[in-house]
């Protein structure tokens, strides 16, 4: 499988995600009342892997300008579908990853929500992530550390998922390995925090500045 058909898999699913709940609800709006303290009204925002736009369309009103962007064209076709019910200025939805967009754009932030854990080449994303952002700038994360989860899932279900075409790629790591690849691509790290309602949280919420 490659970045491809990590694409169609979205896309066969797309419509399937769109209908399924949050689990952690709690957690997630901490995340986002979070991540709205780090936005300034005339900031420029990209959002790496925004799905079907759910975060898009409760963040897009506190900054000038948003794009979200997805490798699923299905994902981003339901996002506009949203979007065009609750019309929101600045806010733009784009089919689009690291590798095709232009390096140098000047975002204020970068989101990456559920997301570094899927891309294929971790490393040479967060160096695209780094040229993306204005100097100062923000990446902000939260991502499924899979090392830091049950071996089994990462180096035995994952695995056959993936050659039934189950599931799409999912890179495994633990949290402190992240945090030395994201510092490793020229950030300081700012903060790393949980925001897991109960539970072990797994996936950091990890806040980053451009040095």
């Amino acid at each position: 499988m490659n970045a491809e058909s990590d694409a169609h898999f979205w896309d066969r699913t797309s419509r399937r995600y769109a209908r399924s709940n949050i689990a952690d609800r709690t957690g997630y709006e901490r995340t986002l009342d979070r991540t709205r303290r780090l936005l300034k009204p005339q900031g420029r925002v990209l959002e790496l892997g925004c799905g079907t736009g759910t975060t898009a369309l409760r963040l897009a009103n506190c900054v000038q300008s948003y794009l979200a962007t997805d490798i699923s064209p299905g994902m981003i076709a339901i996002a506009e579908e949203r979007h065009a019910a609750v019309a929101i200025p600045g806010l733009s939805f784009r089919v689009a990853t690291t590798e095709t967009l232009a390096p140098d754009m000047g975002f204020d932030v970068v989101l990456g929500f559920n997301y570094l854990h899927l891309v294929r080449d971790l490393p040479g994303t967060l160096d695209r992530i780094h040229g993306l952002l204005a100097a100062g700038g923000l990446f902000v994360s939260k991502t499924p550390c899979i090392g830091d989860m049950n071996p089994l899932l990462g180096y035995g279900v994952l695995p056959v998922m993936r050659a039934l075409r189950l599931a799409p790629y999912a890179g495994v790591f633990r949290a402190a390995e992240l945090k030395e690849r994201i510092a490793a691509a020229g950030f300081v790290i700012l903060a790393m925090e949980s925001h897991a309602a109960r539970g072990e949280d797994r996936r950091p919420y990890i806040v980053a500045r451009k040095s």
